[in-house]
């Protein structure tokens, strides 16, 4: 029975490693369900995990998780403990923690970009994971830890990339990679550079002039007029001592 899971984990995880690219070590997300059941069933986590999973791994959990189980009481007081031995992922809730379930469900986001596993017996935790395309389940039966088989909506999601009617993250990068090689479009670096600041317009620099008021106009024509008038008398003058003959009779 024991060769046969661990036939059954190894498949499960070449699934996970070949479609949704899992390397060790392996994240696994641990709730207080999980350490609960397996501090009942005398679980060695830290030493079993690995020799299961056949691989490195990093034991981890939240700090929603551990305030969650501070809030129960004594009667978790052992799982808080094995809890607090593992590593603390940081979550977006550290002032105001949220129910542990939500929590790691927040941690997997819409396609467990951080490839965890989740340990757990949460059955309504259960459920969404199962929701959400690449996140291996991990849960106690007995005295035993089984990982259980790729969800239906994991399994759709690799057929329809297989069939082409998905386009995968790694897949859009490719193309907008070759995209930007081909000049299809602008490189990002250009896009992210930020315009000069122009300097002010030359001839907004220039003084305005002042208006001149009624009076001053009057007087600016009036000289113009008298200008003129010395101008042409000027010139009168000039032309008719030249006319005049020159010596006596």
């Amino acid at each position: 029975m024991k060769v046969k899971r661990q036939k059954q984990a190894k498949k499960t995880i070449s699934f996970y490693k070949y479609n949704f690219s899992f390397r060790e070590p392996f994240q696994i997300l641990l709730d207080g369900t999980f350490c609960q059941a397996a501090l009942k069933n005398k679980i060695q986590i830290k030493e079993q995990m690995p020799k299961y999973l056949m691989g490195e791994v990093q034991l981890c959990t939240t700090n929603c998780v551990l305030k969650e189980l501070e809030s129960l009481g004594k009667e978790l007081y052992g799982a808080k403990i094995i809890l607090q031995r593992f590593q603390i992922r940081n979550c977006q809730h550290f002032k105001d923690p949220i129910p542990a379930s939500q929590c790691l469900k927040s941690m997997l986001g819409e396609n467990n970009p951080h490839h965890y596993f989740i340990a757990t017996q949460d059955q309504a935790l259960t459920a969404a994971v199962k929701k959400i395309n690449g996140v291996p389940l991990l849960f106690i039966i007995q005295n035993t830890i089984v990982l259980d088989k790729p969800s239906l909506q994991s399994v759709a999601y690799v057929q329809a990339i297989q069939a082409g009617q998905v386009v995968t993250t790694q897949e859009q990068k490719s193309i907008q990679t070759l995209k930007e090689e081909q000049g299809l479009v602008k490189n990002m670096e250009r896009k992210g550079k930020k315009r000069k600041r122009k300097g002010p317009n030359p001839l907004s620099c220039l003084k305005k002039k002042k208006l001149q008021s009624p009076s001053e106009k009057t007087a600016d024509v009036k000289k113009r007029k008298r200008s003129r008038h010395r101008k042409h008398n000027a010139t009168g003058l000039l032309t008719l001592q030249t006319a005049a003959p020159s010596g006596t009779d």
